[in-house]
């Protein structure tokens, strides 16, 4: 991410710091962090990793602004610009505070939040950033161990898109699910709801793979078979009621490249949710031709393009259909 696609307009670390018992403390900076290039480094890994982490879930804000103060915070620091950045960061460390107290998490550690145009959108992050142990080299050769922050660990972070919010978009809040329920209290955190639209997620899901397809350069019945198989590996998810994950279908789907695959479903501008049942209703585009004009609607198997029972000639713009039941002969004839 370069200098072009991303313009730091705030940035402040905390510390979130737990007990072996009790209650958690924290240690505020008293003013943001200076804007030079080790922050936009920081962040630009951020901005990374968190694009490139499979398993985000999407919402929106909760109604509910007593018990989710998240969209209270955000309008008055960013729309009514009477709350600024440093008591909009300490009141939001506050209530990060309450959540993971009240869900007794284990897990303390760094919080970023930055507020940044990402690709001309003005964005919020907030991050719970682990340190680990590295080793560098000193003067004269010397090995020596060295603490860093460690976004391979990253497991909380989360942003408001806050231009989508302000122009009414129907999500605007992008979060990693992490493992188990870990998500749970983050997203509470964030005043989300995170309810999805499965036949729409599908559909989204649908379009994509189609397009992917499209652009592989795969011979004719390759294709075919790549988007038999998809319909196939979902289908078979929307009747077990099992949750998709990205990963795991793109393996299933795509064998021979799967992380091509994969990195196409987790692109960050498809915000594609990961965690929905696929809906069976959206899945026909995959193997079916569905058309309509004035005076007739048509719609058949992909594979019939295979077999010759449908036969499309590009000089005359025509369709032969071959293996006319017999219902439809007589209908035809006496017609």
């Amino acid at each position: 991410m370069s200098e072009s696609t991303q313009a730091i307009a705030d940035l402040v670390i905390h510390r979130l710091i737990r007990a072996a018992e009790g209650a958690s403390t924290v240690e505020l900076r008293p003013a943001s962090n200076p804007v030079d290039e080790p922050a936009a480094r920081l962040m630009e890994r951020l901005c990374r990793h968190f694009a490139e982490r499979p398993g985000k879930g999407y919402g929106w804000f909760e109604k509910d602004e007593r018990a989710f103060p998240m969209p209270r915070l955000v309008r008055e620091h960013a729309v009514d610009g009477s709350m600024d950045f440093a008591t909009l960061s300490r009141e939001m460390v506050t209530h990060l505070q309450q959540r993971l107290d009240e869900d007794k998490v284990d897990d303390g550690g760094y919080v970023l939040i930055a507020r940044a145009t990402i690709f001309g959108a003005d964005c919020l992050y907030v991050a719970l950033l682990q340190e680990t142990l590295g080793t560098v080299i000193g003067d004269g050769l010397s090995i020596h161990d060295s603490p860093h922050l460690d976004f391979g660990a990253l497991q909380v972070a989360g942003r408001i898109d806050i231009t989508a919010w302000q122009n009414g978009a129907e999500r605007y809040i992008a979060f990693l699910k992490g493992r188990g329920d870990l998500a749970g209290w983050f997203k509470r955190f964030l005043g989300c709801t995170d309810v999805v639209i499965a036949l729409k997620e599908t559909k989204k899901l649908v379009e994509t793979l189609s397009h992917f397809a499209d652009t592989q350069q795969l011979e004719t019945r390759e294709r075919d078979e790549l988007l038999e198989r998809a319909h196939l590996v979902l289908e078979e998810m929307g009747e077990s009621g099992a949750a998709l994950d990205l990963q795991s279908v793109a393996s299933q789907i795509f064998p021979d490249a799967p992380q091509k695959l994969s990195e196409t479903l987790q692109d960050e501008a498809l915000d594609l949710a990961s965690g929905f049942v696929p809906d069976k209703r959206a899945l026909k585009p995959l193997i079916r031709f569905r058309a309509s004009a004035e005076d007739w609607k048509l719609e058949f198997e992909r594979s019939g393009l295979r077999s010759g029972a449908v036969q499309y000639d590009k000089a005359s713009n025509t369709l032969v259909l071959t293996n006319v039941p017999e219902s439809l002969k007589k209908l035809l004839l006496e017609e």
